[in-house]
């Protein structure tokens, strides 16, 4: 029980997070909330790392888990946080939703391909549900620009998509490398793998804000937009913190499930501080709401999920098909 409820903690900061860049976004640059939400990670995760035994992990590794993990860094906090961030910007928070849900596809397809594991007909099915909702979301673009003109948004489509492809590009891709980075290592190793992926994006952003000459990036943001960016970074900090202790007390199957109530909570908190900034069709809450069930199949246990349903005796859904 403890374990479920950090888990939906997680999940509620995750969805908090997200509203609350959404907010940031308005009138700051993509790059200025990259600026303070990555390196803000830093020294949060340090400190967890370090009463977590992360560091002493570290102090077992050999080359290749460092590789992995700077890798999954890079391909996470800088292309996918980038990625999620610009697609929020032009899209709005609920429209780039199901876009990015397609990370949970890419990210089974590599471990089957990497990693071995296999799929099942409740994953196929999850499949079809997690694609169905960026299909509605386009085919209702010309319904859903006339509800944003009224709010005085309207989502840039073509660049929006584009960039919420490159959000799952590298939400969905990161999960192999942190995989392939602990091997068989367990939660301190994973809390070290956090830092030391924190750290290397940390380091390509000040590189990125001074090859672009924005080192006063920051400075020229107004208090409003950087108070907002600042509450982004800590509730993704809460978020991971509360993610990665669970993860400590409740088996995987329990909280990965849960986890993916984040994005009802992403939208709930949209709802609350960004209505006059988002576009709340029923089309497309309907599109995220499928997306949620087709995460859950996806990313949950099967046979623990047909438990929860009442299909204990539904075996054949679980039977790996390939």
């Amino acid at each position: 029980m403890f374990g479920a409820l950090l888990s939906l903690a997680s999940a509620a900061f995750f969805g908090l997070n997200n509203a609350t860049i959404r907010r940031g976004v308005i009138k700051g640059s993509v790059l200025q909330a990259m600026v303070i939400t990555v390196p803000f990670g830093v020294p949060v995760f340090a400190v967890i790392a370090f009463f977590m035994g992360g560091f002493e992990a570290m102090a077992r590794w050999g080359v290749s888990p460092w590789l992995w993990m700077i890798l999954a860094g890079l391909v996470h906090f800088v292309i996918g946080r980038y990625g999620n961030y610009k697609a929020t910007q032009l899209l709005g928070s609920t429209l780039s939703t199901p876009i990015q849900q397609l990370s949970i596809v890419l990210a089974l397809v590599l471990a089957v391909g990497f990693l071995g594991e296999t799929v099942n007909l409740m994953n196929i099915i999850g499949i079809a549900l997690v694609i169905v909702g960026p299909m509605i979301v386009v085919r209702r673009k010309k319904a859903v620009a006339q509800v944003g003109t009224k709010k005085e948004f309207i989502p840039n489509y073509r660049p929006g998509l584009f960039w919420g492809a490159v959000c799952a590009f590298g939400y969905g891709t990161s999960p192999l490398f942190v995989a392939l980075g602990i091997g068989d290592g367990g939660i301190a190793d994973s809390v070290g793998g956090l830092l030391v992926s924190y750290v290397s994006a940390t380091i390509v952003v000040i590189l990125w804000v001074i090859a672009a000459r924005q080192t006063g990036a920051v400075s020229g943001l107004d208090r409003s937009t950087r108070g907002w960016f600042l509450l982004s970074a800590l509730f993704v900090a809460l978020s991971q913190f509360f993610r990665y202790v669970a993860l400590a007390v409740a088996p995987v199957t329990v909280v990965v499930p849960i986890q993916r109530l984040s994005v009802v909570f992403r939208l709930i908190f949209n709802a609350i501080l960004n209505r006059e900034h988002e576009v709340f069709d029923r089309w497309v809450v309907s599109s995220i709401l499928l997306s949620v069930v087709g995460a859950v199949a996806l990313a949950g246990d099967t046979p623990t999920l047909l438990g929860w349903l009442g299909f204990e005796n539904q075996n054949w859904l679980a039977r790996p098909l390939f």
